[in-house]
């Protein structure tokens, strides 16, 4: 149980772990997380369910490497068991037949999206994804997406590939020629999710967003990852991790999510000093 069956590379600093488990894949539902364990001494990193496949028993978990932990992790061999893989968890994603659903995912945010994507299409919605990243390169899950959405349209901010500039002006030009949306759901940055947030609320546009705070137990009781939604206090691992876009009160979740910033970088630097003294202490033995 907790092992990791494979191990690929999307992207520069984006890695995707296939880890068994059964009873996981056989309940999680699009829009659900579980909190990963790798040892005892270990951090809880919160991580949606990009994937499952029930009948093989496994989950497809994707993230970014961020700091120490998600830096460690990220060099997991195949064959390592994790401690705990915790889940599912928070609330999974009302799905019904709305009508056109836009999903945006920008950078690492595409990988919890595709689920909702493709739970929206299996429900009978027409479904238009727009996924977006600095460049090119760091684009990922582009296949995976165009099999979950009806249209797929791609932004890069640098203009390496698709519409040169943001999801929003994606999002926009979808407007402008015509389409009626039913339902907008977008996962990524906070910066993005509440500039997306500010135009989709200029165009009466009903908006979702997926919050992934600081979070530490994932059942409500740490309080950890309270967010301002409506003017009042909510758990995103608990009440969420969706909410209406334009009620989440975006400058308050910026300023918690850099609380520990100075700490984090400092266990970080710590981490990858210590590969780089036992690179050179091999490379000493070596010689």
């Amino acid at each position: 149980m907790h092992r990791i069956l494979a191990r690929y590379v999307l992207t520069e600093g984006v890695t995707e772990l296939v880890i068994d488990e059964p009873r996981i894949a056989r309940k999680r539902m699009a829009g659900q997380f579980v909190i990963v364990k790798m040892t005892e001494m270990g951090e809880r990193i919160p991580l949606t369910v990009a994937d499952a496949d029930p009948d093989r028993g496994t989950i497809t978990l994707i993230f970014q490497t961020v700091g120490k932990s998600t830096d460690e992790m990220s060099k997991l061999p195949v064959g390592f068991e994790l401690l705990d893989v915790v889940g599912p968890l928070g609330k999974p994603t009302h799905v019904d037949k709305f009508g056109t659903v836009v999903c945006v995912g920008g950078g690492i945010g595409v990988a919890p999206v595709h689920p909702i994507a493709r739970a929206m299409k299996d429900g009978g919605n027409h479904v238009i994804g727009i996924i977006g990243s600095r460049t090119k390169d760091l684009l990922i899950m582009e296949d995976r997406m165009r099999a979950a959405c009806s249209e797929l349209l791609i932004s890069t901010d640098d203009g390496s590939y698709g519409y040169h500039g943001f999801v929003t002006g994606v999002l926009q030009q979808v407007v402008d020629r015509g389409t009626k949306i039913d339902l907008v759901v977008a996962i990524g940055p906070v910066p993005m999710m509440s500039n997306l947030c500010k135009l989709t609320k200029t165009l009466n546009l009903k908006t979702l967003v997926s919050l992934n705070p600081i979070m530490v137990d994932g059942t409500g009781m740490c309080g950890a990852c309270r967010v301002t939604v409506g003017g009042k206090t909510k758990f995103v691992c608990v009440d969420g991790p969706e909410f209406d876009g334009h009620e989440v009160d975006f400058v308050e979740l910026m300023k918690r999510q850099r609380a520990y910033l100075p700490q984090e970088r400092t266990a970080w630097d710590r981490f990858k000093a210590g590969h780089a003294d036992a690179k050179k202490e091999v490379a000493a033995h070596g010689a």
